[in-house]
């Protein structure tokens, strides 16, 4: 059973990590999940059910929200030198984590490599499973921490069942009538048995933008991040908006500044819990920008250069995010472009 879950995983992890097609030039972490999320198969219960029995099938297990993961073979780079340490997504049987979820509500069908199907299995409690059933087979670790260390598809799929998890605990109980709803659709989808109203994952859109005027951009900060630390401005998206107004009006609203053009850069799925953060470029009328106080407390315009020195950690008394966030690689475009 081992070598077939083995043989599994290796098909799987040679696939996935060749380079596919690109829809863009730029992929942030937690871009670009491989899996065929073969939608059309999850109202599909008697194949889900033989998917989640099959040998072949894998699956990734959170406990608290934290990922299993292990060591990744150590590989050298084209010049024969030692890469950095990495680490993976620790694969279990599908039928392994289905007898660990117990219940249809721990088990969401993630997708398809090829004819391989992939669940997640959400773990709860105080006792790290490692210490028990899981015994041996990886170490749960924060998703944050472990990200810049992961190969893109594993943060791709692990951010989907970050997020998924985090829905299906939160959209508990139905909006419509308060009654408690079931998991349905391969875990898709949340369904009230008593007024039969559908649910469906939810995730929140939000426009991050670099403002930019005269050869400079805009960076703030709020009073509970560390100190020195400033990112880009973002905010969420309300109805009625498109994203290039709320963009608008998040500068106006934090920074008291007037956009009056604004261009996509790239989009990043962020799990915390399920985001969607749209990175934009936008120039501004001014540089008389002032924090509201409320969102922000200071602004700071940089230069190129400082930029530069920013997001190198070279810049003494101030820190960019890190090259997880959107927002590192927004500064970063625009100090290098």
């Amino acid at each position: 059973m081992q070598d077939i879950k083995r043989r599994a995983v290796t098909t799987l992890r040679r696939g996935c990590y060749r380079k596919a097609m690109a829809l863009s030039i730029i992929t942030n972490i937690f871009a670009g999940n491989p899996l065929d999320r073969a939608g059309e198969r999850r109202g599909d219960e008697s194949w889900l059910a033989e998917k989640a029995d099959d040998p072949h099938s894998l699956a990734v297990a959170l406990w608290n929200g934290k990922p299993l993961v292990e060591d990744a073979p150590a590989s050298q780079d084209k010049d024969g030198e030692d890469k950095p340490a990495s680490v993976q997504i620790a694969y279990l049987r599908a039928d392994m984590a289905k007898d660990l979820a117990g219940t249809p509500e721990r088990l969401l069908f993630m997708g398809l490599w090829k004819d391989i199907a992939v669940f997640a299995v959400d773990l709860e409690g105080s006792a790290d499973p490692v210490e028990g059933p899981l015994q041996g087979l990886g170490r749960f670790e924060e998703l944050r921490g472990v990200a810049p260390m992961l190969p893109p598809p594993d943060a791709g799929i692990l951010a989907t069942a970050k997020s998924m998890f985090e829905w299906r605990r939160k959209h508990r109980w139905c909006s419509a009538c308060g009654q408690e709803t079931a998991v349905t659709d391969g875990g898709w989808k949340r369904l009230c048995p008593a007024c039969h109203t559908e649910h469906f994952p939810r995730t929140d859109p939000v426009a991050i933008m670099l403002a930019l005027h005269d050869g400079k951009c805009l960076l703030g900060r709020q009073a509970a991040w560390p100190a020195g630390m400033y990112s880009a401005l973002a905010g969420f998206i309300e109805p009625g908006e498109t994203i290039e107004e709320g963009c608008a009006r998040e500068l106006k609203e934090e920074a008291g500044l007037t956009a009056t053009a604004v261009r996509y850069h790239s989009s990043q799925p962020w799990p915390w819990p399920s985001s969607l953060m749209m990175g934009l470029m936008a120039d501004v009328d001014s540089d008389q920008a002032a924090p509201d106080q409320t969102e922000l407390e200071a602004v700071k315009w940089f230069t190129k250069d400082e930029a530069k020195a920013l997001i190198r950690g070279e810049m003494e008394g101030f820190f960019a995010p890190p090259p997880l966030a959107i927002a590192h690689q927004l500064i970063k475009a625009w100090a290098e472009d």
